[in-house]
């Protein structure tokens, strides 16, 4: 058949009509668009275009679009999931939603169709300010590629905000988002590298999802060899599948 059956249509349009209205949810929230959207780009422009100064044989205009790259997608995945969720569950919106007639995927597909377009346009506006300071040094279909890196990997990150925001109250969660999203961009190396640190502080880095992540970005760009890619894979999915099972454990007693 060429045209979708009547008893699968609704479902489609229950999906697309949910990510439309998440979508403009969000867009007509300031306070989550403009920091998400801007503190990448500031950062990225003030440490790696205007600041002089190499790091060894690092292209740090390159490194820091990978290292940023990974910033930049964490921020809509932990405060979309762990604090409109939070919200959500707090004001009854998530019970409303269990005796609505939509799909019960609707509303997590929404949510990553969310974080996933907020995350690559921060990607294209650091690969912008690269290009218009004559900084852009990677081949298009590295690019590519690091676009799709940044695209998947941002999946643990949203398990994570999903977990908190199972449990979280809403007033807390943002603050609780911010506890755990700048001490592991720090300390996985996304703003500076991780040779600056102490031994074992940088021997550290190990524990955060950030840092796996940050590592298949710098390979993928040629900042970083001899990168066990699968091994930071493996962490990543058993982080995302780990942080799925705790969220939905959670949100299932509360059915």
């Amino acid at each position: 058949m060429n045209a979708l059956s009547p008893a699968r249509a609704p479902v489609w349009r229950s999906y697309l009509a949910e990510t439309r209205a998440e979508a403009l949810r969000t867009w007509r929230t300031p306070a989550f668009v403009l920091p998400t959207l801007l503190f990448p780009l500031v950062f990225y422009v003030l440490f790696a275009l205007l600041l002089p100064g190499r790091w060894g044989n690092l292209d740090k205009p390159l490194y820091l679009l990978a290292t940023y790259g990974v910033f930049g997608i964490m921020g809509p995945a932990l405060f979309g999931f762990g604090v409109g969720v939070a919200v959500e569950r707090q004001n009854g919106w998530l019970a409303l939603r269990q005796v609505s007639p939509m799909p019960p995927g609707a509303y997590l597909f929404a949510k990553l169709c969310m974080s996933l377009g907020f995350g690559l346009l921060v990607v294209l506006l650091l690969s912008a300010a690269a290009v218009l300071a004559g900084e852009f040094n990677v081949d298009p279909l590295r690019w590519a590629l690091l676009l799709g890196v940044l695209t998947i990997g941002s999946l643990p990150f949203c398990a994570i905000g999903l977990w908190i925001g199972s449990w979280a109250r809403g007033e807390g969660a943002a603050a609780i988002v911010n506890v755990i999203f700048l001490p592991m961009a720090v300390l996985s190396g996304l703003w500076i590298p991780l040779q600056v640190f102490p031994e074992w502080l940088a021997d550290s880095a190990v524990i955060w999802p950030a840092w796996h992540l940050a590592q298949i970005a710098l390979a993928v760009v040629g900042q970083a060899e001899d990168v066990p890619v699968g091994w930071h894979a493996a962490v990543l999915a058993l982080t995302s599948i780990g942080f799925l099972a705790l969220a939905a454990r959670r949100l299932g007693r509360e059915d």
